[in-house]
């Protein structure tokens, strides 16, 4: 028996309770800098608690909400939430915190000129503190100094690094990922994603294998190993460490691997269209952090959800009078059974449920009910009406995303994206994308599908390309000349180049510049025609027939056997056997080499081991090791969708029916959407405005 269960070989409990400790310990230790001297102990953040105004930045406070409620940081002082905008920090308290990113300079001049406002107009002697997340940068000390107000504050820093949106989803909620890679190419991120990789490490030990596919994942694999080659000399020079408990002795009995993709590899699944429940009320509605707001029309008489966080707190903006939110993760007695569904098959689920409780309801008024049938059903009576209150706010929901699917703009634009997405060439749907144009569609719909047909053909027809950059221009406003730029800077919508491709022969085949999408959407098998919606055996069923290129490469590790098996299946007889077969351990890419060539970007294949075999090896016996690794960690460096998690889920399922309790965990440095992706590029002002 191995001597962690697979459930619990990351605990993202453990995760959500290290966060909200280190806020609250924080928040504890706030005055006592400036009464007490520097705060050296955990005895010292305890000694003192003073009232003190928390104002938060918006992006950062339905995060902190995942893990600590506005009523628990009230019991550590916090009076008053404000949200950093609109110069309103109210200064009734003397201590006055501010929480935010301290890599975004816009927010922290905006920090700096709340400090000089409240310290000019209030008559209290304030006492500044700067809670930096997820840490401290040298710029926002020197934006700092610039405005005067750099000794003025204490400064400190959360390091909030993975935010357990599920307990299978691991997520460092950066807001502006995608864009700092792919647009700003800014690597920030990346070190944010490795600081974050080496926490886990040190608790789990070494990944003892690193996949990856992507220029950016070979970035993010190099400085993991770079990272982990210093935290082995601070070790070595420390005189206080020993040797059995130096870091990264022993690569880790629990995880077997871990699987970077990088966001560049596959453009087209973030921009398809997703057709799971959650990826459509992310298209609609928009989900971050967990919750959607919507407007209290829709919900109509759904029961208004229970406050989650500080968000209910005394700063809720009037907003919330037409806006509610709606909580969607594994708290609602329903969503986790619906979420992860194509819609197509959300109607008879929610009729299913609906029948077992209204029957539930019948089972009440019998009159022949016994003393202990009656205990019974009282003991179950919270859930019942959590589940009731649950299906009428996703009936809701569901009802208005019906409408959204129902209309004609939608049916046309899934129809060119099914095009697209299996292999038709891009110029016959030019004629629908221009009447689309004709119709003043909305621009990010009609960006998502000419960046799809530039993604899947390494660019438009220079022809094709011109004529669509005029037609939106006319269309939409020459504003949007800056809009073009971005996209073309990003590799989203750009004029196919004679040289660029996977036939040019002088781009070798390590970090070429272009996919070969024919042959990898026949080696792949990236299309499936007849896909089962209601009972999913693959992962095409999230798009309806298109498999994500980015979970098939997870398959090429994972489930080899039937991802051979469903390019060549088998004869009559052995059919099935291979359905949820998987890869031998440490076989890594091997067996789909080929196909891994003809993708853009690096290939990611490193092997770690500890520094001492025979030490390693000893202490892998004292432990017991019978049944050796049992998860894998897949993380996405630049955003995952709400239909790749979907995916990935069924491909877990599938690997934990196979037997030896495999488990899979997503890791991603944010949740993105087609609509997301192109709404970075897009120019937000007018001329004349």
């Amino acid at each position: 028996m191995a001597t962690r269960q697979a459930s619990q070989a990351i605990n993202t409990q453990d995760i959500t309770d290290k966060s909200r400790r280190d806020l609250l310990l924080l928040l504890e230790a706030v005055s006592l800098n400036s009464r007490h001297g520097p705060v050296t102990t955990f005895i010292d953040m305890l000694q003192v608690r003073g009232k003190k105004n928390l104002v938060i930045e918006r992006s950062l406070a339905s995060i902190i909400g995942l893990f600590v409620k506005f009523s628990t940081l009230q019991e550590y002082g916090v009076d008053k939430l404000f949200v950093l905008e609109n110069h309103n920090v109210d200064s009734s308290q003397r201590n006055i915190v501010f929480l935010v990113r301290g890599e975004n300079a816009k927010i922290v001049r905006t920090v700096a000129e709340q400090i000089r406002l409240v310290r000019s107009e209030s008559k209290i002697d304030h006492d500044f503190t700067v809670i930096w997340v997820p840490r401290r940068t040298l710029v926002s000390n020197l934006i700092l100094e610039e405005h005067g107000v750099l000794g003025e504050a204490n400064i400190t820093d959360l390091a909030l690094q993975f935010v357990p949106l599920e307990p299978d989803v691991l997520s460092l909620e950066l807001e502006d990922c995608f864009s700092d890679l792919i647009l700003r190419r800014d690597p920030t991120p990346i070190f944010a994603a490795a600081r974050a990789l080496m926490l886990l490490q040190k608790q789990y030990g070494l990944f003892p294998r690193i996949l990856g596919k992507g220029d950016n994942a070979k970035k993010l694999a190099d400085l993991l190993q770079r990272m982990r080659s210093e935290e082995d000399v601070n070790a070595s020079s420390d005189p206080t460490n020993t040797y059995l408990t130096s870091f990264g002795l022993t690569p880790s009995a629990s995880i077997e691997n871990l699987i970077i993709i990088d966001r560049e590899v596959d453009f087209p699944t973030a921009l398809a269209t997703q057709l799971t429940y959650e990826g459509l009320l992310d298209e609609v509605f928009g989900v971050s952090h967990n919750q959607t707001e919507v407007d209290s029309s829709i919900l109509g008489g759904a029961p208004a959800p229970q406050p989650q966080s500080h968000t209910g707190g005394p700063t809720a903006p009037a907003a919330a009078a037409t806006k509610r939110k709606v909580q969607l993760d594994s708290s609602d007695e329903l969503y986790p059974e619906i979420r992860d569904a194509n819609f197509a098959t959300i109607g008879p689920l929610l009729n299913r449920t609906a029948k077992r409780l209204q029957t539930d309801q019948q089972n009440i008024h019998k009159a022949d009910q016994s003393i202990s049938d009656l205990k019974s059903f009282v003991s179950k009576l919270p859930s019942y009406q959590a589940e009731s209150a649950s299906l009428k706010t996703h009936t809701s929901l569901a009802e208005e995303i019906t409408k959204f699917t129902h209309s004609a703009p939608f049916r046309r634009t899934l129809e060119i994206e099914q095009n697209l997405l299996i292999g038709s060439e891009g110029s016959t749907t030019h004629e629908q994308l221009e009447e689309l144009l004709a119709r003043s569609t909305p621009l990010p719909t009609v960006l998502r599908l000419l960046c799809l047909e530039s993604t899947l053909g390494n660019g438009l027809r220079p022809r094709d390309f011109e004529h669509f950059k005029r037609l939106l221009l006319q269309a939409y406003g020459y504003q949007h000349l800056s809009t073009l730029a971005r996209l073309e800077k990003m590799g989203l919508f750009v004029a196919r180049e004679a040289n660029r491709g996977y036939l040019n022969p002088i781009s070798g085949s390590a970090g070429q510049t272009a996919t070969d999408w024919n042959a990898v959407r026949a080696r792949l098998h990236l299309w499936i025609d007849e896909v089962e919606e209601a009972e999913p055996r693959d992962i095409a069923y999230v798009f309806s027939g298109y498999a994500p290129l980015s979970v098939r490469l997870v398959q090429a590790v994972l489930q080899k056997g039937y991802l051979l098996d469903l390019v060549n299946p088998p004869r009559a007889g052995a059919a099935g056997a291979a359905a949820v077969g998987t890869g031998a351990n440490g076989s890594g890419w091997k067996g789909f080499e080929d196909v891994l060539a003809r993708i853009k970007g690096a290939t990611v294949d490193v092997v770690q081991k500890g520094r001492d075999a025979e030490a390693s090896q000893a202490r892998k016996t004292l432990r017991g090791n019978k049944e050796g690794p049992k998860t894998s960690l897949v993380f996405f460096l630049g955003g995952v969708t709400f239909a790749e998690i979907a995916a990935l889920r069924l491909v877990g399922r599938q690997l934990e029916a196979a037997g030896g309790g495999r488990k899979l965990i997503i890791g991603t440095t944010g949740v993105i959407s087609g609509g997301r992706a192109v709404d970075v590029a897009i120019e937000k002002g007018v001329f004349g405005a």
